[in-house]
């Protein structure tokens, strides 16, 4: 395929893009308008823009990529996000009555409104966005380098900038708009990638027969070790649990039974498809077990062996997949940034008539400090990984404890965080080989020691009702004051 035929076809959609952003966001009516839709996303926009969150950065390069390597552990990457959704919908779709805006005033809430936790939970989950944004622009540019033959710092500089121009134009509704358009093309492109990758193997006992023995054994744990195999689950099904933007779908929809029918429908639909992903992956081994980064298996599929035409689309799907993962993420850390953030620095809310175009301003800060972060790196499950334990594992823990133990209190939720963080990092330092990531040994010291410092702590005074007022009022200050 020409690099100048698919910049050019990709240039064009982008424009498309930014032209659909603008229709469906032509008049924005303030703050919750501009960041949550006006928390009215009925249930297929929210099917749309969680399968196609779901179906981007990480199955497209990561866990095809995954499955390059390690044969069927490639489905391990589907299988955690489908868990981590389904226990979404479960645990946390009833937090949607309570008109959250951000997931540092849920977690803050649980622990009586306390304005510490709530600051550093704001912090957390501003770098936690930060960073699932650097994952996305890392793969779309690995993805793009690969297809384009350009440098990887340009075709990072490209993916951030496609994205970043109809998320600032469009906010909220016009991801879920996008994410949606994308998630079809992309589910489909996927299934044929798997079916025509079989076919161009000579069938599937050639393919099974192409691999090395361990690759194909149960979940390949033969081939990555049972713990490290279990830990790539947890970490996925965590990352979904504590990541904000799924939040985000929580906060923005129309019910807690809207919410709750999407997870389960995204979430059963990601389990079915868990397979795919590995399966393209091993295709793309049998036939070239040569290519120099793993990461780029999927567009190999897409160029050798997909016609032009189909593979020029699932190529554009699958890039603009990840741009819509990334501006789900850009969308939660502005939130975070207008809603918390901003309070924090200034004492006081932004106001009303400001927030658009603040928002705007953020976006542009958020998406330039992800685009700095992913030049650092070139592993994306390694970056995803590392990246959810050390700063998510914390947060998860929170969430949990507060949402079904009123025993806990901010002093615990503090414990949590700090503990959750600090034993990512020293497995990491040390024992990474035995663990496979982190993410067992950080949540289990953030459960912990957030239940042994609430107990040797005062219980919190506040009731839930009071502190869901406080947030309230925050709020609707934020809605309310106009600029002078």
């Amino acid at each position: 395929m020409s690099p100048t035929l698919f910049l050019s076809v990709f240039a064009a959609y982008i424009v498309f893009l930014i032209g659909l952003s603008w229709w469906v966001t032509r008049r924005h009516e303030g703050g919750e308008d501009f960041l949550l839709a006006g928390r009215s996303l009925p249930v297929f926009l929210t099917i749309g823009t969680t399968v196609a969150t779901m179906v981007g950065t990480g199955s497209s390069m990561g866990a095809v990529g995954f499955g390059y390597a390690n044969g069927w552990a490639g489905a391990l990457y589907g299988m955690g996000g489908a868990i981590g959704i389904l226990l979404l919908a479960l645990w946390f779709a009833p937090v949607r009555d309570w008109r959250f805006m951000t997931m540092s005033e849920e977690l803050s809430f649980y622990v009586g409104a306390n304005r510490l936790v709530k600051n550093l939970v704001a912090v957390l989950i501003f770098l936690a966005c930060i960073g699932w944004l650097g994952a996305h622009i890392l793969g779309g540019g690995l993805y793009l380098a690969w297809i384009a033959d350009i440098e990887l710092s340009w075709a990072r500089t490209i993916v951030a900038l496609g994205f970043a121009v109809y998320v600032i134009v469009g906010g909220y509704r016009a991801v879920v708009w996008t994410d949606t358009l994308q998630a079809i093309v992309l589910f489909g492109g996927f299934l044929l990638m798997a079916a025509m990758a079989v076919h161009a193997v000579g069938g599937w006992e050639a393919l099974m027969a192409a691999q090395p023995d361990d690759n194909v054994t149960t979940l390949a744990r033969e081939s990555i070790g049972g713990l490290p195999a279990l830990s790539l689950v947890l970490v996925i099904a965590v990352g979904v649990l504590a990541t904000p933007s799924f939040r985000q779908r929580i906060y923005s929809s129309r019910s807690v039974g809207a919410v709750r029918r999407s997870f389960f429908i995204s979430g059963t639909l990601y389990l079915f498809f868990s397979f795919v992903p590995a399966i393209i992956g091993m295709g793309a081994y049998a036939l070239n077990p040569e290519l120099d980064n793993r990461n780029f298996a999927f567009p190999f599929i897409a160029v050798e062996v997909l016609p032009v035409g189909v593979g020029l689309v699932v190529l554009i799907a699958g890039l603009s997949a990840t741009m819509s993962s990334a501006s789900s993420d850009a969308m939660a850390g502005v939130a975070v940034l207008m809603r918390d953030l901003f309070v924090m620095v200034t004492g006081r809310m932004p106001p009303r008539a400001s927030v658009v175009r603040d928002s705007r301003w953020g976006l542009v800060v958020v998406i330039g400090t992800a685009w700095l972060m992913a030049s650092f790196s070139d592993d994306l499950i390694g970056y995803i990984t590392g990246m959810i334990s050390t700063v998510m594992a914390g947060m998860f823990a929170v969430g949990l404890l507060g949402r079904f133990w009123p025993r806990y209190n901010w002093q615990g939720a503090v414990a949590s965080l700090v503990s959750g963080a600090v034993a990512s990092l020293m497995v990491m330092k040390s024992f990474t080989a035995f663990w496979g990531n982190p993410v067992i040994p950080a949540v289990v010291a953030a459960l912990t020691t957030g239940v042994a410092v609430s107990l040797m702590t005062p219980a919190q005074r506040m009731t839930p009702e009071q502190a869901l007022a406080q947030l309230d009022l925050e709020r609707e200050q934020m809605e309310a004051t106009h600029s002078p």
